[in-house]
């Protein structure tokens, strides 16, 4: 009798995979702590659909397609949605007296003694992607916020719910949550439960509750790009906006001032942070709470998205002993992530890293991270200066935002640290000028930065509704795309479908500008020249600037041409 294959040698025999990147696939897992098929998907070496048929023909199972299928009401009440997204499954249909479930790990026995015990019926696992299961699952379960909001209206009517009832509804511990387990029946518990759980399966970033004078606008940032949801009536925006409060251990009663806060929370299996930001507006406070995904910061350098070229630059600049490497651009452009896959791949036994951050946004496990906390005078400079006393190998800094900081991060540089930090400019040259603006002397500037790099984020072309499309010759020439670039790209778009939210994108992606700080542009900082001047010169060298890297992206079908002059300048 043939052996049977494993999903890997399947995967090898399709022509999927090589050695080698299973090799590199083992590295990521080993590194990030998930499984090796996670990882292969997360390297984008294959699809969840590869390798959901892979391990159902290695376990003998059948593997069911869930983009098109609608599952029966009846089936699907046999398990919960709680259960459901707990545990990455769906009930698919009944087969006499057993119940055929779809799983992504026909090996996940604790799953399946579970669901035997729970709904004392025989199991029977079919095989779906993990990604195809979680969609099936939203398409089955989850009622939008406004269904949801019609019902708890109705709710809140016949219970008359007010601030107090509210806080009694918090858990013991208000700043620690667990979704989807009704740990209370109160209505409007219910509804921030469903606005939290439909943005964090919706990939969302940030969630933003804004009161305006007839309703208060539910809006998530999906991939960059804010999306509207449903509105909620206005009557009920006292007992929203307390909810969240209470959780986020605020002041319920202040409405003059902003407030920062925190909240912990467990969706299914998922520990996520939120960061609560309270502002007052003319139609009352508006809330605004960036989702901290930890899934989202165990990234190695090779998912980054670097060019080869600039992946080995990248990576000699952070195996130097010393020096300032600084990572630029605007507010959510990828830059602590970025500076975290870096952390990630020097975090050795025999390396010390410290880090100064405002907020610690996510914790990285083996490095020391200090949070910022200017009320008390513990502000960058103060941190910084007690860092060298630690003896580290490695220090980040959050921002380089006045001289002080600035000077502190250099004299660390200067006494055989390495140093992280980033700035707000628009490109890398942009960063010398910057650092000269603040008041730290050029010739500082250009002893002590080793490297600089600039980033955005665009769309990635959703992988489900691609499609090749031939751009048109106007599109090209605005472009700066030749005959010969095009003929050699491969151009994709995005059709709209479920997965993409009919967007034509699903995920991002980063593009990069990395200036090497050569002694032709060390000695233009020196000399006090222009960002235009030093532009020129990086340029003359090689460094591709962030509009070029994006076009490269394009031409291999990874995001638009549209994404890339959306956050990218053309240079004249």
């Amino acid at each position: 009798m043939a052996k049977r294959l494993n999903y890997l040698e399947i995967l090898n025999r399709d022509g999927l995979i090589s050695r080698t990147q299973v090799k590199d696939a083992q590295q990521l897992a080993q590194a990030s702590g998930i499984k090796l098929q996670d990882a292969l998907i997360k390297l984008e070496y294959v699809t969840g659909e590869q390798v959901a048929k892979a391990l159902a023909e290695e376990y003998g199972k059948k593997y069911i397609d869930l983009r098109d299928v609608t599952i029966r009401p009846a089936i699907i009440e046999l398990i919960s949605e709680s259960i459901a997204r707990e545990n990455g499954v769906i009930p698919y249909d009944e087969d006499g007296d057993t119940l055929q479930v779809v799983v992504s790990d026909p090996n996940d026995m604790d799953t399946f003694e579970k669901l035997r015990f729970i709904l004392q019926k025989p199991i029977e696992p079919l095989i779906a992607s993990k990604e195809a299961i979680q969609e099936a699952i939203n398409r089955h379960y989850s009622q939008n916020i406004a269904e949801s909001a019609d019902s708890m209206i109705h709710d809140l009517t016949d219970t008359a719910i007010d601030f107090t009832q509210v806080e009694s509804a918090a858990t013991e511990d208000p700043t620690s949550a667990t979704f989807g387990d009704n740990t209370s029946d109160a209505p409007i518990v219910r509804l921030c439960d469903q606005i939290i759980s439909e943005a964090v399966q919706l990939r969302a970033s940030d969630i933003h509750i804004e009161p305006f004078e007839d309703r208060v606008r539910i809006r998530y940032r999906i991939d960059g790009k804010l999306v509207e949801r449903e509105a909620i009536p206005k009557r009920f925006q006292g007992a929203l906006l307390s909810r969240f409060k209470i959780l986020a251990r605020l002041d319920i009663a202040e409405r003059r001032r902003t407030q920062d806060g925190r909240i912990k929370l467990t969706l299914g299996t998922k520990d996520l942070d939120l960061r609560v930001s309270v502002i007052p507006t003319n139609h009352g406070q508006s809330i605004v709470m960036r989702i901290l995904d930890k899934d989202n910061i165990r990234v190695s350098l090779l998912q980054l998205g670097f060019s080869q070229r600039d992946y080995k630059r990248f990576t000699s600049l952070i195996s130097r002993p010393n020096g300032i490497i600084l990572v630029t651009g605007p507010t959510g452009s990828g830059k602590t992530t970025s500076l975290y896959a870096a952390l990630n791949e020097l975090n050795t036994p025999t390396r010390k890293i410290i880090t100064a951050e405002d907020p610690v946004e996510y914790y990285l496990p083996g490095i020391n991270q200090v949070e910022i906390k200017h009320q008390i005078g513990l502000d960058f400079a103060a941190v910084i200066r007690s860092m060298l006393r630690q003896a580290p190998n490695i220090i980040l800094v959050g921002e380089m935002r006045d001289l002080e900081t600035a000077q502190m991060g250099i004299q660390a540089s200067l006494t055989g640290h390495l140093v992280f930090s980033t700035l707000h400019t628009n490109d890398a040259p942009g960063a010398i000028t910057r650092l000269v603006d603040m008041g730290v002397p050029p010739y500082l500037v250009s002893s002590s930065v080793i490297g600089i790099m600039a980033q955005r984020l665009v769309r990635r072309v959703c992988k489900k509704c691609s499609h090749p499309y031939t751009p048109s010759a106007a599109e090209l020439e605005a472009a700066r795309i030749t005959p010969e670039m095009a003929a050699r790209g491969t151009f994709l778009k995005g059709k709209g479908c479920a997965e993409c939210n009919k967007s034509g994108y699903r995920g991002r992606q980063a593009i990069f500008e990395l200036m090497m700080m050569s002694s032709k542009v060390r000695e233009l900082a020196y000399k006090g020249a222009t960002t235009s001047e030093i532009r020129r010169a990086a340029r003359s060298e090689g460094m591709h600037v962030l509009y070029e890297d994006g076009i490269s992206k394009v031409l291999k079908g990874i995001t638009t041409i549209e994404e890339v002059m959306r956050v990218a300048r053309l240079e004249e």
